[in-house]
């Protein structure tokens, strides 16, 4: 442990700073307004795959200028564009296959039956979570009512129309007013008001193998696949909300990969191999991608990012040179 004495600089201060590392800047002007928007900090991780390895200096190599780094941010920015694309889609896709399977085979306000899930399961937190909400969007009411209610008073029928429009305006909001019994909102409800992170521990905890097989066929992903995929897709997700490094990180889980030799997969993702790099998660997205919206060009703009930029390292994302050239992705 040691103080922190490293100081605050200034724009022109960092354009100077990574001049006497080594980096050929052609246009500070330009590099300027880079740093001005991005900053100097989130620029930083995409330094290293062009510094010279272990130099306390943090020295670039030879000939690295700073388009080189501005290009790769945009390559990454662009990636966690396209991977959240895929993630709303395979989310929401999720939803429904729980939704579709669970409402038909154990009724409208299925979640409320606490032995549908297994023992260890947060339920009290899914039952609060709903509660909340519902309260939240009954309260929101009430204030937007108030604020009605101070208009003039010739508006009477304006007033009565507004409030009707604002009842209806979340489901949420409808079912708090509208009925009594049960206390909480139905099923396919329900699911729309969770987190990712929340859905994925809601599909973890249901205590029947059947009905976790039965969810999992509606996406063609059997039940642990896609138990692990979901985590794996919070995790992933969280990254790109938060603007955060993807092209080349390393995941801290490690998702789970089809052992089965029909199941559809990238032969440079080898089966029961533990991969924790984007190439896992792109291959996850297609495979979901391909049962929410089986006519997508997903798997086509990944294609046209990459060819965009050449000279991103594709080793570090976990795919070879080749990977296009894989059958899995040969989609019409």
């Amino acid at each position: 442990m040691k103080p922190f004495t490293k100081p605050a600089t200034t724009v022109a201060e960092q354009l100077a700073l990574l001049k006497a590392r080594g980096l050929i800047i052609r246009d500070e002007v330009r590099a300027a307004h880079f740093l001005e928007a991005v900053s100097f900090f989130r620029l930083t991780p995409y330094m290293r795959p062009f510094q010279v390895a272990d130099n306390p200096d943090h020295a670039f190599l030879a000939g690295t200028g700073f388009r080189q780094l501005s290009q790769l941010y945009d390559f990454d920015r662009r990636l966690r564009l396209l991977v959240m694309d895929a993630i709303e889609r395979a989310e929401v896709a999720a939803r429904a296959a729980i939704s579709n399977h669970m409402g038909p085979a154990h009724g409208a306000h299925w979640y409320l039956r606490r032995d549908l899930f297994k023992t260890h399961y947060d339920y009290p937190r899914l039952l609060s979570t709903i509660e909340s909400a519902q309260q939240k969007a009954r309260q929101d009411y009430q204030r937007e009512v108030e604020r009605i209610d101070r208009l003039a008073p010739a508006d009477a029928a304006r007033k009565t129309a507004l409030k009707q429009r604002r009842a209806q305006e979340s489901y949420a909001r409808h079912y708090a007013l509208t009925y009594n019994t049960p206390a909480l909102m139905p099923g396919w409800a329900m699911l729309e008001e969770l987190s990712l992170g929340e859905l994925s521990h809601l599909y973890q905890g249901l205590a029947k193998d059947s009905d976790r097989k039965a969810i999992g066929h509606r996406l063609a992903t059997p039940a642990p696949l896609l138990d692990s995929w979901l985590h794996t897709l919070t995790v992933v997700r969280n990254i790109c909300a938060h603007h955060a490094r993807l092209w080349n990180r390393e995941l801290g889980i490690k998702p789970e990969q089809p052992k089965q030799a029909n199941f559809p997969w990238p032969g440079y993702l080898h089966r029961g191999s533990q991969h924790t790099r984007i190439a896992v998660v792109l291959a996850i997205l297609h495979h979901l991608m391909q049962q929410a919206s089986p006519h997508t060009r997903w798997h086509q703009r990944l294609a046209e990012l990459l060819n965009e930029f050449p000279e991103t390292p594709k080793q570090a994302m976990g795919l070879p040179d080749n990977w296009q050239a894989d059958a899995f992705w040969q989609t019409d």
